[in-house]
């Protein structure tokens, strides 16, 4: 068994590369091939079907989140690897060698999981409304000793308008101290940082800094990784082109007279049970779940005249694209190359939901890129945080309101497969002997890292 560890460079394409400022990464390319992506491009299907080889109506992830009809609730970003359907790599490495270990440094769905080391977000949720920047980790002390090790998990530089390379490398010195205390056959790192600047000004805007950050950081993973005898695979989940129109699916719905909203103290919230039909977003990709097939033609419809929307997946659709799966909406739409689907649903900004304005990924029934933003209409911002945290401090309940309702700023999204092969998803590898020549699909993934882990 050859060790292996796998970096995730989040956001990642070889359109990035060959410029000055990655010359570590440069250094690859020669060892690298596309990586032809699924539908939807987005990080928990796409690491699903890394680790399974299945698409998403194999593993049953069809998105970052969906609506979970048993609940009668969107839920976004759960973190239990059982929602994972099928074998997963380490299932398969495991009966080929017993003595195999891995260690999941922050790729998602790392709980109630069988690897055999575990790093992941979770920030503690305070009775008094607090939520405090943490990780959880197995073995439990990991989390204890890195928190004291390397400074407390920086959830809020993780995600948010704060985000800084700082979260990954706290991420990519676990991985490193992993390694010195368990020597995992295979450990698996996630490194978000360049897709922040990626959807905040876009692959065309100045990434020159997050891309020499991220460059360095991979350097320095690649040279300690490699001293260690370990192979290292360096890939990428997706692409993120640059959009500049924003679709709002469930104010069409709700102009349509089938999104059924509830008004709680003025404001107004998805009732997604007692709808016809609503949206779940996901970037460039929208599940559509409508109630009674009755109106399921009536809402394709709908949809096939929206500027912005490329496809609308039926039934048929959907089986061709590997998203027939139980979880998925009725319809599935695709935007095209310069949009993206927001989830709002009010008409009033003065009626949008008290999570609206404030980072809550697990409140939004949908992925919100404007949650990396910093309201420009807040003449001080810094000012008003401070005076937020002041609350906090003195023991009062706060909302944290800095999150901006205009989707124009986000300027790069993903989640449809690019037109253009260097503008998606890449794996290089030090490993080079082992690359296919034509590029690989994105299940085929799966046994590339199996045939690093055994070839000899």
């Amino acid at each position: 068994m050859h060790r292996t560890v796998v970096l995730d460079v989040v956001g990642l394409t070889r359109s990035l590369l060959g410029g000055p400022h990655t010359p570590r990464l440069n250094a690859l390319l020669a060892a690298s091939v596309p990586i032809r992506t699924l539908i939807p491009a987005v990080t928990c299907s796409v690491q699903a079907t890394y680790l399974t080889g299945r698409p998403p109506s194999g593993h049953g992830i069809v998105g970052n989140g969906w609506y979970f009809r048993e609940h009668g609730e969107v839920m976004f970003w759960r973190q239990s690897n059982q929602l994972v359907q099928g074998e997963k790599i380490w299932d398969v490495a495991r009966r080929r060698d017993s003595a195999f270990t891995v260690a999941n440094t922050f790729w998602w769905y790392a709980m109630n999981t069988g690897a055999d080391i575990t790093l992941t977000p979770r920030p503690l949720y305070c009775a008094d409304g607090a939520k405090l920047p943490d990780c959880y980790s197995v073995p439990p002390n990991l989390r204890e000793d890195f928190n004291r090790e390397f400074g407390q998990f920086p959830l809020f530089k993780f995600w948010g308008p704060a985000t800084s390379i700082e979260s990954s490398v706290w991420i990519a010195r676990a991985a490193m101290a992993v390694e010195e205390r368990h020597r995992p056959s295979l450990q698996l790192v996630y490194l978000p940082h360049l897709d922040y600047g990626l959807q905040r000004v876009g692959p065309q805007g100045d990434l020159s800094r997050d891309l020499a950050d991220i460059d360095a950081l991979c350097g320095r993973l690649l040279d300690y990784f490699q001293e260690r005898g370990c192979r290292v695979v360096v890939l990428s989940e997706y692409g993120i082109t640059p959009v500049h129109r924003p679709i709002h699916p469930n104010c069409i719905l709700r102009n349509a007279g089938l999104l059924s909203l509830k008004l709680d103290l003025g404001r107004e919230y998805l009732d997604p049970a007692a709808s016809r039909a609503f949206a779940v977003v996901d970037h460039q990709v929208c599940h559509v779940y409508v109630r009674d097939p009755v109106d399921l033609a009536r809402v394709q419809e709908l949809f096939a005249g929206v500027a912005g929307v490329e496809r609308v997946l039926d039934g048929e659709g959907k089986r061709a694209a590997g998203l027939d799966h139980e979880r998925s909406g009725e319809l599935v739409l695709v935007a095209d190359a310069q949009s993206w689907f927001t989830y709002y649903w009010w008409l009033d900004d003065a009626r949008a939901p008290d999570y609206a304005r404030t980072v809550n990924i697990h409140a939004k029934p949908g992925y919100d890129p404007c949650e990396l933003f910093l309201d420009p209409d807040i003449a001080f911002p810094k000012l008003k945080i401070a005076a937020t945290l002041a609350k906090k401090l003195l023991g009062f309940r706060y909302l944290m309101e800095v999150i901006p309702l205009d989707a124009s700023l986000v300027r790069g999204s993903h989640g449809r497969v690019t037109d253009r092969p260097e503008d998606g998803p890449l794996l290089m590898t030090t490993a080079s002997d082992l690359l296919p020549d034509d590029g690989l699909d994105a299940g085929e993934v799966h046994g590339l890292l199996l045939r690093h882990l055994f070839d000899e």
